[in-house]
């Protein structure tokens, strides 16, 4: 009798923790995003660079490709590490900042295409996203 009230305790107990954890807020994990400022965010439109710019250096120096998860930010710092989600799709994706831009008013950043593809905007060209980051 005994055993079976402490397994009884004990599926609560398990039940108590599994419940507690899936109604915990989803949040981007403090190791996702470098920077240990405070959590930014913007709202704006999103691009894609062309073939054309593979191979090509970037701002920072690197050789630009459309294979790698990096995008092109006006005054982030290079390095910066940010997560792009896809406000039609709900799809994200973690970005590292190489290049300067988009110098076209409404967007806020351009993705490579192996980024902008995991987020389902290929076919579109632009998509409005939300940008976060740490300062």
């Amino acid at each position: 009798m005994q055993k079976l009230l402490s397994a009884k305790k004990f599926i609560l107990f398990i039940g108590l923790v599994l419940f507690l954890s899936a109604c915990h807020r989803k949040t981007i994990p403090e190791t996702t995003l470098s920077g240990s400022g405070k959590l930014r965010n913007e709202i704006g439109y999103a691009s894609y660079y062309s073939d054309k710019f593979n191979g090509r250096p970037t701002s920072n120096g690197e050789s630009f490709s459309n294979a790698r998860y990096t995008a092109a930010h006006k005054k982030l710092p290079f390095g910066t590490k940010v997560k792009v989600t896809n406000l039609g799709n709900w799809k994200s994706v973690i970005v590292r900042i190489n290049d300067r831009g988009p110098f076209v008013v409404g967007r806020i950043i351009d993705l490579s295409k192996a980024a902008a593809a995991a987020i389902g905007m290929l076919n579109e060209g632009t998509a409005k996203v939300s940008i976060s980051y740490r300062e």
